[in-house]
């Protein structure tokens, strides 16, 4: 059964009026991801209470893990050092490095600095990590045991370790720390308590290198329906774990940074991000939009005497820019998801271009005669149907095909994004080739169109 919401403006008068243990025992068996919403609503004052009344029955660090990336920081802004790097030491390992990035530079080495040895050294450990890389993602909190302990001595470690975030597998590493096998905790339940290890684990488990992309770590984790991936050095000694919350995590991110990327959207700028910084983000891609919009109007200028002599080209000029936009959008669409998801190489390109082509080819006959038809019905004119027709397969059918296809693989053989961009771009071209396209077959049977 879905828990009913938190009520905001109770929390909020409980927070004026009401204990500490008062507003615990109203919020205490909310989801942290619940609760985490009270924070966009709160001023100053009133985050510290709700950050107090959560630090003190240790629920903090999950709450804030919960909030959006660009609230974090505003957050954390209104709590003081101390109280900062004391969540962090009672945070997990991924979660302690989220807090950290989220602070600014000189204030993250004062708050490390109140940190111990012990937990500052795995902090850095793991920032050192470059951005979008599994070791920076990744816990250490994790289960690790020699071959030829028993079933029944794993047990025992089990219990006298206790409480584990994510407890789905147990690693067996030799003396160097190296990764040798994994065994479902399912498995070690049923096994007879005087059974090694190194007879019931899977030997040479699926693994990913610290230095690997998180993208394709998650890809790895959804193609073999892992619920942990063991993560190692380059000895193969083993560093840490990613579970299926962080893949989770790891698809809706780089999901939203394709998505933002092919409309020219920074992963930054979300709903509550300043207007200053979201306008600084935005304005060079609009920019970018707005000189492809002058190249299509340059275009249309081109053909300023046509348009004077057949006035009924401008009723149809928003259906063949729209359409083979639309088009190419899609094409890019597929072809961007392909390579993402690894289905797409540069052997397979051309192959790939051909299919993306030859579908928008099919559409754009199909397309192009509903045009003309109603061309036809509604002018008249067989002539301008045609016109509509053929510019429609020249521009739904081959530029939208080709530019959706190749214009993510040549960014991606630049070494860039695919996603970056690719919706202005390929919507400008076939904006400027639909125009041209379709007001120069207009030009060509301009005294059958008079």
């Amino acid at each position: 059964m879905k828990p009913a919401p938190i009520d905001y403006d109770t929390v909020r008068e409980m927070l004026r009026t009401a204990t500490p243990d008062r507003v615990l025992r109203f919020i205490g068996k909310s989801h942290p991801a619940d609760i985490a919403l009270l924070f966009k609503g709160l001023d100053s004052s009133e985050v510290r209470q709700l950050f107090d009344v959560l630090f003190s029955s240790r629920r903090a660090a999950k709450t804030l893990k919960e909030l959006p990336f660009e609230l974090l920081p505003d957050i954390l802004a209104l709590i003081d050092d101390e109280k900062v790097g004391r969540l962090i030491v009672r945070a997990d390992p991924d979660e302690a490095v989220t807090f950290i990035d989220s602070l600014p530079d000189e204030r993250r080495e004062r708050v490390m600095a109140l940190l111990d040895p012990e937990r500052r050294a795995a902090v850095r450990e793991i920032i050192n990590y470059p951005e979008g890389t599994v070791g920076r993602l990744m816990t250490t909190d994790f289960m690790a045991l020699p071959p030829d302990a028993t079933a029944q001595g794993a047990i025992d470690k089990i219990r006298e370790r206790g409480e584990l975030e994510s407890f789905f597998y147990l690693y067996v590493v030799d003396n160097d720390g190296k990764l040798v096998g994994v065994v479902p905790i399912r498995n070690l339940v049923i096994a007879p308590p005087a059974r090694k290890l190194r007879d019931m684990m899977i030997a040479d488990p699926i693994k990913a290198d610290v230095f690997m992309d998180q993208e394709d770590a998650a890809r790895i984790v959804a193609k073999y329906e892992l619920l942990a991936l063991p993560i190692v050095d380059e000895g193969g000694r083993l560093e840490g774990i990613i579970t299926v919350d962080d893949v989770i995590d790891i698809i809706k991110e780089e999901s939203t940074e394709d998505m933002y990327k092919m409309v020219g959207l920074a992963e930054e700028d979300r709903v509550f991000t300043p207007v200053s910084r979201s306008v600084k983000m935005r304005l060079p891609w609009t920019i970018l939009n707005l000189l492809t919009a002058t190249l299509a109007a340059s275009i249309v200028g081109l053909f300023e005497g046509t348009l004077h002599e057949i006035i009924a080209l401008v009723t149809f000029m928003p259906v063949i820019a729209g359409v083979g936009g639309n088009g190419a959008t899609q094409t890019a669409t597929v072809i961007i998801r392909a390579i993402a998801l690894g289905e797409l190489e540069f052997s397979s390109a051309w192959k790939a271009v051909i299919n993306q082509v030859s579908v928008n080819i099919c559409i754009a006959i199909a397309a192009g005669a509903m045009i003309a038809l109603a061309a036809i019905l509604w002018k008249g004119n067989p002539y301008l149907g045609l016109v509509l027709a053929g510019a429609m397969l020249l521009n739904l059918g081959l530029m939208a095909g080709f530019a959706g296809a190749v214009i993510p693989l040549l960014l991606k053989g630049m070494k860039l994004d695919p996603a970056l961009g690719s919706g202005i771009i390929v919507t400008g071209l076939t904006d400027a080739f639909g125009f041209l396209s379709f007001l120069g077959l207009a030009t060509i049977f301009r005294s059958y169109l008079i």
